[in-house]
């Protein structure tokens, strides 16, 4: 009687092991390097076709997801955004650590083929904390704009790399998508 329990979880054991390394040998992992840094979640090879996390893509690339859960599609909208910033009239992008700048962030963007609902400028310093810089709502429906943020006073008081990123949002429900991002340099 002993025997054959030990026999049937033999059995049983084989077959689960079999049954998982068939699984494991079905797909593999593929490590997902984006703009020189691996992404967190991995990507997937099953049947010879790559499988990849297109949120974690669409962030590093800088472009919006849309998903649609009905016809379940997702659809990448990648808009062309160049921001340049003034201090007056003067174009800058490297700082004297400690010291403070009044400045503003004109952006242009063309190539939109979704609407937009929503934009946000902010800057994050070299520690990450963020700083709004403007949010504003917005209606836009053709494929470019300009947009100007208001004058801001900051403070650059680290060394390092401070980004200044533009976001937006499709629609209020939705989360905010970095789409541009130009860094300004403290020393």
């Amino acid at each position: 009687m002993k025997f054959s329990k030990i026999a049937i979880l033999l059995v049983v054991l084989t077959l689960c092991g079999g049954t998982l390394m068939f699984a494991d040998a079905a797909s593999q992992k593929v490590r997902v390097i984006l703009n020189g840094s691996e992404l967190d979640d991995s990507g997937l090879i099953v049947d010879n076709k790559t499988y990849l996390p297109l949120r974690q893509i669409a962030n590093g690339l800088q472009a919006i997801v849309s998903w649609d859960n009905q016809t379940k599609k997702a659809t990448l909208y990648k808009p062309n955004v160049h921001m340049v910033l003034f201090q007056d009239k003067v174009v800058f992008g490297n700082v004297d650590k400690g010291n403070r700048y009044t400045f503003n962030v004109l952006s242009q963007i063309d190539n939109l083929t979704t609407e937009v609902s929503a934009v946000k400028v902010s800057i994050t310093d070299p520690n990450g904390t963020e700083k709004v810089i403007q949010s504003q709502s917005v209606n836009i429906t053709k494929d470019n704009f300009w947009y100007r943020t208001e004058d801001i006073k900051y403070n650059f008081e680290y060394s390092g790399k401070y980004a200044v990123r533009f976001y937006m949002k499709t629609s209020a429900s939705d989360e905010w998508t970095v789409v541009s991002e130009k860094l300004i340099t403290s020393q």
